[in-house]
Order: structure tokens, then sequence, then C-alpha cells
């Protein structure tokens, strides 16, 4: 079994320490910073697959390290922070992460948000030649073979929950989904207070996969339900088409 590199970075050494032993238990393989620069640097000389990172640091602060990763890696990153006001949720989604933990916190919750990514992120490499694996709407075309998503033939650069909240919708394209129904199927977790976090994700989404995210082709919001991908080019009752093997 493959050992999987994290990377938790906080000021508090305490809390470091902590979650360095419950995921240690879980079998990964732990590496530590405790202020921004020490986590880039860590990240430049490791293979990190996912990072736990705070959000208030000294030297940079943890918004800043997330644009950072951003400019390079999809790796996963959950945002840590004793603040639990919207926008500092928000503003920590907007730097490309992809989960948001609030302090204080159950560990067994951040250890299942970990296992959660993971699962999603090592899956972008996985190949299953024997499934239909190939979703298409219009020109919108997600191969879940090679993990590729292309616009009009132009190759898209998704992040790994980006990814999947993508590809969730679109196999099932022309069916509305609640921010929560997108969630528990995506994250495989209960529910609560996830609404952000999906829009976000969703908004980021749109940015990428249309050209004009203000009036989406692709990408619906259906006001007071939630979020569905058009059915364009489907059969005539609308069901999802799969195209095998091509």
């Amino acid at each position: 079994m493959k050992m999987y590199n994290i990377l938790v970075c906080d000021d508090d050494k305490e809390i470091v320490e902590a979650i360095k032993i419950y995921l240690t238990k879980e079998n990964y393989n732990i590496f530590t910073a405790y202020n921004g620069q020490e986590a880039l640097d860590v990240i430049k000389n490791n293979d990190i697959h996912l990072v736990i990172l705070d959000i208030m640091m000294p030297k940079i602060n943890g918004i800043e390290v997330a644009k950072q990763i951003r400019k390079e890696s999809i790796i996963p990153i959950i945002m840590l922070s004793a603040k639990s006001e919207d926008y500092d949720k928000i503003n920590g989604l907007n730097t490309g992460a992809d989960d948001y933990v609030t302090k204080p916190f159950n560990p067994l919750e951040l250890i299942a948000r970990v296992n959660s990514q993971i699962r999603r992120y090592t899956s972008l490499g996985s190949i299953k030649k024997d499934e239909a694996n190939i979703y298409k709407t219009g020109e919108l075309e997600i191969n879940d073979n090679t993990k590729e998503v292309t616009v009009d033939s132009k190759s898209i650069k998704l992040t790994p929950t980006e990814y999947n909240i993508l590809k969730f919708l679109t196999k099932n394209k022309g069916r509305v989904y609640s921010t929560c129904e997108i969630y528990e199927n995506v994250w495989e977790d209960e529910a609560y207070g996830t609404e952000n976090i999906i829009a976000v994700h969703i908004r980021h989404i749109r940015e990428k996969i249309e050209i004009n995210p203000k009036e989406p082709k692709y990408l619906k919001v259906i006001w007071g339900i939630g979020y569905k991908i058009e059915n364009i080019g489907g059969d005539k009752n609308g069901k999802n088409i799969e195209i095998k093997n091509r």
C-alpha cells in the first residue's frame, strides 16, 4: 500500500503535533511546517499529496501559500483557521483550497476530510479501461480514463475537487442537485454548512468551462434548488449518453 505524504502547517506546534499523531495512525507520512515559507520549502523539496494549511501564520500567511501552490500544483488543500465567518471561508476557497475546517475541530472530522480528498486526488491517476468513462454534453467532454476535460477541444485544468463535481453533474446531466446532494455524493460525507464550499467551487468551474460565466451554457443554477449540467445533444428523454471505448 502506498503511503501518502501530508504537509501540516500551523504556527501552533501543539496543533501540528496533535494532527500528526492522528494522521500517522491512519498510515500517512507527515511533514510539518510552522510558517508559510517553511511550507513552501517542504513542498518544493518533497512529493506532497495533500496540505493542511492554517490561514493566520507568520512570514507568509496561508492564503498566500495556497496561491503559490496553485500556480504549480493541483494537490488538495484543506484550510485550517480559528475564524468561522463566511468571508474567511470564501476567501480561503477562492485561493484554490478544496475544503475548510474551523478550529476547534473534531480530529475524526479532519481525518474523514483528509481521506476524502486523498481518494479524489489519487483517483485522477487511475484508469478503468473496461468501463464507459467518457461523458459529454455539447462540446464539453470528460474522459474519466485519462482524467481530461475539454471544451471545444481545448484542455481545461481543474483541481481534483472541481473535476469530481463536474464529473458527477455531467454523468447525471439534466438533473438538478442541491448543494447538500452534491457535497454528499462528491465528498462522501454528511453535508453540514457546506453551501459556500459548493458555491465557490461551482463559480471556479464556470470560469474555466464557460465562454461567458455570467451566461453559462453548461453549468446552470436553478435558483432556490441547486445546480445542473445542461443536457445538450442527449437523447430525447434527456438521459445521459455514455460513449464507450472511444
